[in-house]
Order: structure tokens, then C-alpha cells, then sequence
């Protein structure tokens, strides 16, 4: 069992892509408890954050059996409000009210049913207390070198990378955040944003597993592969 790590779960009320997203139930269970399970799978539930500002949310993880400890404030859960703060506020009432102190946090979205106890394992055997982050990807379809392309001053595209690939395979790889798991160094996040971390190590996670549910389109697509 991983002690030194809190493992943290953001699930907001709002969200304008697919109401009530975190909650909706997927096969009987809803969203939010496929992520409680990986983490369970690793951690025992005092170790575990659900970090909300919603009753029904709280209500429905707790039903599940995880005591949530607090309510996120009104300030924390707006669109506009950053993850590191958030985090920030998670990690200051272990502290301050629950008198546990860790050395690194596992960010782990609820809008990632697909990533597992194991995808998390195998991430933290990549950790290095000199890292700032271990983070999940997947392999970019999209690439600067080959099909992305910016828009000049003069209304003409170029592409965002010199580069004179004839196959994207012959191109350097790229690799997107699929948003499933984080491996953050406290001392590191207390000091600067997340946007500014340099010493970052990838995880890699197929596409499958790295669907990301934001609208009603990926909703069914995770119900399919998880039936």
C-alpha cells in the first residue's frame, strides 16, 4: 500500500460539456467511483481526497463508502479556477486538519473510467523525488512537423515546425496529456505553476485507455468499452 501520497480527485459541480458528468452512471456505477476503485487498488481511503463543492457529489461518494472531509470553497470551483490551487487547498487541510503530511500528490481526474490501478502503478515506478511530475500520455495523431499548421500575419498557413517529412511515422514524436494521471512533488507545486515545471518524465497510456470524458460522444464511448 502507497502511504506517502495523497491521492486527490477533483470533481466540480459545473460543467457546461456534459451536465453532471462526474456522476452520470456508466454500467450501474457512477463516473466518479471507477476512479475511487484505481486508487483503492493502491492506497487505503485515508489517503484518498475527493475534492468537491457539490452535495450530490459528496452524497454519492460517500454512499460509496470514501468519507469526504470538506467542501471545496465557492472561489475553488469556478471555470476559471487553476488546478494548483485547488490542489494547494487539498493539501493544506490534510495538513492543517487531519495532521497528515505527504511528500507527493497523485492527481487522478474522475473523467478517466478507463485508467486502472495498474496504469497508476506502473507511473509511479517512473517517480524520482528530484522530479516536478510524472505525467500520462498518449501518442499525438497530430503532428507540428507534418499536419499542424499556424496561421501567419499575412492570412497564409505555415507549418508550426520547419520540417520536410514526407510520412508523419518519419517524424519526431509527439505526445499529448490525456489528463488521466499526475505525479506532483509538493515542494515543487508550492513554489511555482504547474505550466512551469521543467523536470517532467511522460507516462505513456494507449488511446484506448486514455479517453477523456468531456462531452456525450465520449460518455458512450466509455460505456461501450466498458461493458
Amino acid at each position: 500500500m502507497i502511504t506517502d501520497t495523497l491521492f486527490i480527485i477533483p470533481a466540480r459541480g459545473g460543467s457546461k460539456g456534459l451536465p453532471r458528468k462526474n456522476i452520470l452512471p456508466i454500467n450501474g456505477k457512477p463516473m466518479i467511483c471507477y476512479t475511487l476503485d484505481a486508487a483503492r487498488g493502491l492506497t487505503s481511503d485515508e489517503n484518498i481526497c475527493v475534492s468537491t463543492d457539490d452535495l450530490e457529489i459528496k452524497k454519492v461518494v460517500e454512499d460509496y463508502g470514501l468519507k469526504v472531509h470538506f467542501l471545496r470553497p465557492a472561489g475553488l470551483a469556478t471555470d476559471t479556477a487553476g488546478t494548483r490551487e485547488v490542489l494547494l487547498h487539498a493539501i493544506d487541510f490534510y495538513q492543517n486538519n487531519l495532521s497528515r503530511s505527504y511528500s507527493k500528490i497523485c492527481l487522478l481526474q474522475p473523467t478517466s473510467p478507463l485508467r486502472t490501478s495498474q496504469h497508476i502503478s506502473e507511473a509511479m515506478q517512473l517517480w524520482d523525488e528530484e522530479l516536478d511530475m510524472v505525467v500520462s500520455v498518449k501518442e499525438s495523431k497530430a503532428n507540428p512537423y507534418f499536419n499542424l499548421f499556424e496561421e501567419q500575419r499575412d492570412g497564409f498557413l505555415k507549418k508550426s515546425k520547419k520540417g520536410d517529412f514526407l510520412r508523419r511515422q518519419d517524424c519526431p514524436k509527439v505526445w499529448e496529456l490525456n489528463g488521466a494521471i499526475y505525479f506532483i512533488n509538493i515542494q515543487s507545486l508550492e513554489v511555482k505553476k504547474i505550466s512551469d515545471f521543467g523536470r517532467v518524465k511522460k507516462y505513456v497510456m494507449s488511446e484506448k485507455s486514455s479517453v477523456d470524458v468531456d462531452n456525450i460522444m465520449d460518455f458512450k464511448s466509455v460505456t461501450f468499452l466498458l461493458q
